[in-house]
């Protein structure tokens, strides 16, 4: 059973409010910027923060590509076997996934990160692959079951331009905006419309992952302090 998410949470002594928008299922072409304008536009309050999943994002781009029609490069399939999966998702332990990080970040650095994943393990220390790799590896998806159709039978690259896009939203609906990568294990924010605003605190903010992406329809939600 799903772990129930705390509405409310606490951070460097403040106290935040995260609400969930339960929205359609975002396709290519969009129009995401006057979309959201229209599922918030009665639920933004003076003082309130926007965020949106790069899932979400990325899929208004074009930017999520049907698995069969995904063929694989001999080193794609030969690196992904040495990513550790975790229970936050398949990451690039597929080789479909490992085949567009590449794409996406080059061979060179791809081997760069694998390289120090391997002197990771065998330090004992995780997640130096990713270190590496960057955000663009990091914020692919594979397909799992817990994605809602059709897209737990997509991979779902990082979106294009995230500072761009959070500007578009913020300069529509009147707050600061963020596109955000969070899952069980942590997360980054890759877009930001307000470089004012500290990024980590947003990541502690929405930590625990308060969207949901599969029968919750929720990709995208608003954080609001609370009056102590």
């Amino acid at each position: 059973m799903a772990k129930v998410k705390e509405k409310n949470i606490s951070v460097n002594g403040l106290n935040y409010e995260r609400l969930p928008i339960k929205t359609k299922v975002f396709k290519e072409g969009d129009d995401l910027v006057n979309d959201i304008y229209g599922y918030t536009k009665d639920l933004l309050q003076e003082g309130d923060m926007f965020f949106i999943s790069e899932k979400c994002v990325a899929c208004t781009q074009g930017r999520a590509i049907p698995m069969e029609s995904i063929q694989p490069s001999g080193l794609a399939k030969f690196l992904s076997r040495f990513v550790t999966k975790t229970p936050a998702g398949i990451g690039l332990g597929i080789p479909e996934t490992m085949h567009f990080a590449i794409k996406e970040c080059g061979t060179f650095r791809i081997l760069l990160a694998a390289a120090a994943g391997a002197i990771g393990k065998a330090i004992g220390k995780k997640g130096w692959f990713y270190i590496v790799a960057g955000p663009k590896a990091s914020s692919i998806d594979g397909p799992t079951p817990n994605t809602l159709p059709p897209y737990n039978h997509y991979v779902v690259l990082g979106p294009k331009e995230p500072n761009k896009v959070a500007k578009a939203i913020s300069d529509k609906i009147g707050v600061p905006a963020f596109v955000v990568d969070i899952n069980d294990l942590g997360g980054n924010i890759l877009g930001s419309s307000d470089p004012s605003i500290d990024n980590a605190t947003i990541v502690k903010i929405l930590k625990d992952n308060p969207l949901g992406q599969d029968h919750e329809q929720t990709p995208m939600g608003i954080i609001r302090k609370i009056n102590n």
